[in-house]
């Protein structure tokens, strides 16, 4: 059975937004912070203090953003999925599925920045400097 691409494309554009939030709780603080602009994270940690709670929680976000990964991935990328043999559906199917891709892609590529900020960038730091 295959899956309606309107659901397809809505667990890509959750797993977008899931992703979206590991880079707001840790790559963009992380950046700043060596960027030298320390200041501007502790202007927006104060004004948006749901960064910190995020920051605290970001375990559960990586897992439940890379679930949502995975499952989006599969769901574009599992063996058997054909577009409609009507033309005009047939290409509508097929614009969607490119799109359904490239948010995919761009949810992955996301989610790849915030996890190496918060988990690799620091440790590799460490290890490089003398």
């Amino acid at each position: 059975m295959n899956a309606r691409p309107s659901a397809t494309g809505g667990l890509g554009w959750l797993s977008l937004f899931a992703s979206t939030g590991t880079l707001i709780c840790c790559a963009l603080p992380i950046t700043l912070v060596t960027l030298g602009m320390g200041a501007t994270v502790a202007a927006l940690t104060s004004s948006f203090p749901f960064l910190i709670t995020l920051s605290q929680h970001k375990v559960w976000i990586f897992a439940g953003s890379g679930l949502l990964l995975l499952a989006s991935g599969w769901l574009l990328y599992r063996p058997g999925r054909r577009c409609p043999a009507d033309p005009v559906q047939a290409r509508l199917c097929e614009r969607a599925r490119v799109w359904n891709r490239r948010v995919y892609l761009g949810s992955v590529l996301v989610w790849g920045i915030g996890f190496f900020a918060a988990y690799l960038a620091l440790p590799l730091r460490q290890w490089l400097d003398p």
